[in-house]
Formats: structure tokens, C-alpha cells, sequence
């Protein structure tokens, strides 16, 4: 098991010191006791919020005394909570009000799963009055308590759920995944923003390949766009899944980056509405990027996805089909259009799709292996695909006496010129062209 960190250890001796009871508890325990590097620490104790404010005076801040939380520690510090029980969920997310209570049992009572019910104090002793030990052995998610209480107490520990079984790989309990899908339909009143930060969580996760899978009906919930490609046959030499079970296994064989698995999530939204069924049989999906777009457009929306993000992923959906011509020409094209970054993401995405498809299938990779190979071999070489790249500047071109709009679209036309190699990228041979042809 991972030590508890020497400053959490401080606060717990001081906690003690002061006669109070003082525990670790939460995930850091949960990864501790799985050998996993833990993330932040939590420390729940009997000491009222007062008593903990006055103990650890100056560096204490009272971040949540209404729940009786408190803050200690500089950066990103340690949340020390009293033990409590919640009152009434009325909005199937907040307890209208806490109690504070003398036990840790209490306390433990209230959480979501039973591998986050533990607690573990300075000696190493442990408390885990739920069997939360022993599911982790088992590699099992289970609620605490009764599960449909829990997910109609705050409708958010559903996805929380998910994420988790992802993350971890554990499967989750009958129980559990009985309630998971009836209690589904009270994610409707989940902030978008908490979703999106879930669904992000679940959808990086190691094992989310299962989840997606087993669950397509509760993510369906707040992604009603994905329904229609669950079960829905693409008639393919070239696939051997459904369009949900291919999105599945092309989220899958991403690597673990939420814009790269947020755009194979997606990507194929469009295809139950642009299919066709040939004389022979075969099914077809023409144009169906084109039909994805806006709907992981409204997706996107929906879960408030920023700016930055959803642009990029939008562009991974539009051209996750398109052709890559193999020739510098079109490297240097697909630089200029995308930038390096995005350009490295499309070829994860082109790897993840065709991963997805029907093995005889999948030598498609060679080819974007060459792709890639000559990628690094434009950007090696120094050739131009970008303004900035150019040898000629603005102020060049105001020198001969153009200004505004055209100077700009000079720029762009050089720039084309020298992408498609009719011109050098050489300042006097540039300057020439502007001469005889732009002014």
C-alpha cells in the first residue's frame, strides 16, 4: 500500500493530538490500497469546523463550513471535512442541509461506492464497514447502502459510476448496474458541466471499451444522438461491428486524450441517416461526415463544451474520412490548413477508425505510417506550408506599394504558389513575381 504523505500525516497528528478522531478516506485511499499512485488526499475527523480552523490557524480556510469542510495547507492544500450526515436530496444532486456527527461510520455511510467508504488512519488502521476491501479484491463497484437511494440522492455518482468501472476496470455489481439504468433518467437534471467533466473522465479510461458497450442506454440519456447507432447493421466487408460497437472500439484504440476520444465518440453520428443499401447488398454511408458535424455540433453545445476544444473536434469529425494523398504536396497542404498539432490528431483519429474495422482491413495503417513518415520529413526539410514560414513578410510587400486587404491576399498567393512548388521560397524571386503579376 502507497504511504500516506508526510504533510497529511502532519494533520492527522495534530487532529489526534487535540483528541479529535482523524482519517484518510476517499479515492486516495481507494488508489493507496490498489498500489496506484493516489491523487489529493482527503482527511475527515470528529472536530467540529471551528475547532479545525482554530487548530491550523493561520493556514486554514473555511472553503465549505456549510458542509464542514476546511482547507489546509498552502497550494492546492487538504480538505478536512467532519464527520456528517446529509439531510434531504431535493434536486437529486445537493443535500438541502448537514449534520454534523461524532462517527466515522455515520460519515462513511453516506458515500457513493464501497470502495470509497474506507478510511485509514496514521497507524495504518483501517475501517471499512461496508466491504469496500473486499471489492476491491474482487474488482467489483458496489453502492453503498441501498443503490437507487444513492443514485436518487445525487444523480451524478451514475456517471461517477462509469467512470470509475473505466478507469479501474472493475464491473459493477448487478445491484448496482440495475440501478444505474433505472435511476438514468435523473442525469436530466445534471448540470452539463458536471457531465461533461464525467463522460470526459469515463471516456479516457483504460477500460472504457466495456462501459460504452454495456451502458449505451444511460449514456443515451444526455447523448440521445448516439441511440440510433446502437445495433444499427452496416451491411460492410470493411466492418464487423454495428455503428455504436464500431464508435466503441474507435474510442478504444485511441490514445487516452479527451479531445481525440470525444471526437471517435462522435464521428459517426451522421451514419443511420445517410445509409444505403445497394443492389447487391452492400451498405453505404456517403457524405455521412457531412451529416455528423452538426450533430456533434449540438452535442458539444449541450455539454458546454469551450471553444477551442469543440472547434478542433469538429474538425476531426468532418475530415476524419477524408483522403490523404501520399505526396509532399498534400503534406504541405494539410499543414497549412490544420497546423501540426490538429494534423497529428486526424492521423490518431485515422488510426483509431480503421483499427475499428474488420481486421483484413486494417493494413491501412501502413499507409498512415508513410503519412506520417513523410510529415516528419517536411517538417525536417523546412519547407513552407505556413505565412510564417515565408520569406517574404507584409512589410515587403507594403514597400512596393501595396497596402490593406491585398497585402494579405499577396501573402496567401505566394504562399500557394511556393505549396505547390511553381515557385521557390527564395525573398528576390518572390519579390519579382509580386512585380510582374500582382501590381
Amino acid at each position: 500500500m502507497r504511504p500516506i504523505p508526510e504533510p497529511v500525516q502532519d494533520i492527522l497528528r495534530r487532529l489526534e493530538g487535540a483528541e479529535y478522531e482523524a482519517w484518510c478516506v476517499g479515492g486516495a485511499v481507494r488508489d493507496a490500497l490498489l498500489g496506484l499512485e493516489p491523487g489529493d488526499w482527503d482527511v475527515t475527523t470528529s472536530a467540529p469546523p471551528e475547532a479545525v480552523l482554530s487548530l491550523f490557524a493561520p493556514h486554514a480556510l473555511p472553503t465549505g463550513l456549510r458542509h464542514g469542510t476546511v482547507t489546509v495547507g498552502g497550494g492546492k492544500g487538504v480538505e478536512v471535512t467532519t464527520f456528517r450526515r446529509d439531510g434531504d436530496y431535493l434536486d437529486n444532486r445537493h443535500p438541502d442541509h448537514v449534520e454534523f456527527t461524532g462517527l466515522l461510520r455515520e460519515d462513511l455511510a453516506r458515500r457513493d461506492f464501497t470502495v470509497n467508504a474506507i478510511a485509514l488512519n496514521l497507524r495504518g488502521e483501517i475501517a471499512d464497514p461496508f466491504g469496500g476491501r473486499a471489492d476491491l479484491a474482487a474488482h467489483v463497484l458496489r453502492a453503498v447502502g441501498d443503490p437507487e437511494q444513492r443514485f436518487r440522492e445525487d444523480a451524478l455518482r451514475i456517471l461517477r459510476g462509469l467512470r470509475f468501472a473505466s478507469k479501474l476496470g472493475f464491473a459493477i455489481g448487478p445491484d448496482t448496474s440495475r440501478a444505474i439504468r433505472r435511476c438514468a433518467p435523473l442525469l436530466k437534471n445534471i448540470a452539463p458541466e458536471r457531465i461533461q467533466a464525467e463522460l470526459t473522465g469515463m471516456l479516457c479510461g483504460e477500460h472504457v471499451l466495456e462501459i460504452l458497450l454495456d451502458y449505451p442506454d444511460v449514456l443515451g440519456v444526455f447523448l440521445p444522438e448516439i441511440l440510433p447507432c446502437v445495433g444499427f447493421d452496416q451491411h460492410s466487408v470493411y466492418h464487423c461491428y454495428d455503428v455504436w460497437s464500431h464508435t466503441a472500439h474507435a474510442v478504444a484504440a485511441a490514445p487516452p486524450d479527451p479531445i481525440l476520444r470525444c471526437a471517435m465518440l462522435l464521428h459517426d453520428l451522421g451514419k443511420p441517416e445517410t445509409f444505403t443499401l445497394d443492389e447487391e447488398g452492400r451498405g453505404h454511408f456517403y457524405g455521412h461526415w457531412r451529416q455528423s458535424v452538426p450533430l456533434a455540433e449540438a452535442v458539444l453545445d449541450r455539454l458546454r463544451m469551450d471553444n477551442r476544444s469543440k472547434k478542433i473536434i469538429l474538425t476531426l469529425v468532418e475530415r476524419h474520412d477524408a483522403p490523404l494523398p501520399l505526396s509532399e504536396k498534400s503534406v504541405r497542404r494539410a499543414l497549412a490548413r490544420y497546423g501540426e498539432p490538429t494534423l497529428r490528431l486526424l492521423l490518431s483519429v485515422k488510426r483509431a477508425d480503421n483499427l475499428a474495422q474488420a481486421e483484413p482491413y486494417r493494413d491501412r495503417q501502413k499507409l498512415i505510417d508513410q503519412w506520417e513518415d513523410l510529415l516528419n520529413l517536411v517538417l525536417q526539410s523546412g519547407d513552407c506550408f505556413s505565412l510564417s514560414r515565408l520569406a517574404v513578410k507584409g512589410g515587403d510587400l507594403t514597400a512596393l506599394g501595396l497596402n490593406g486587404p491585398a497585402v494579405g491576399e499577396a501573402l496567401r498567393e505566394l504562399l500557394e504558389q511556393v505549396m505547390d512548388e511553381k515557385l521557390p521560397n527564395d525573398r528576390g524571386l518572390l519579390l519579382e513575381y509580386v512585380k510582374e503579376k500582382l501590381l
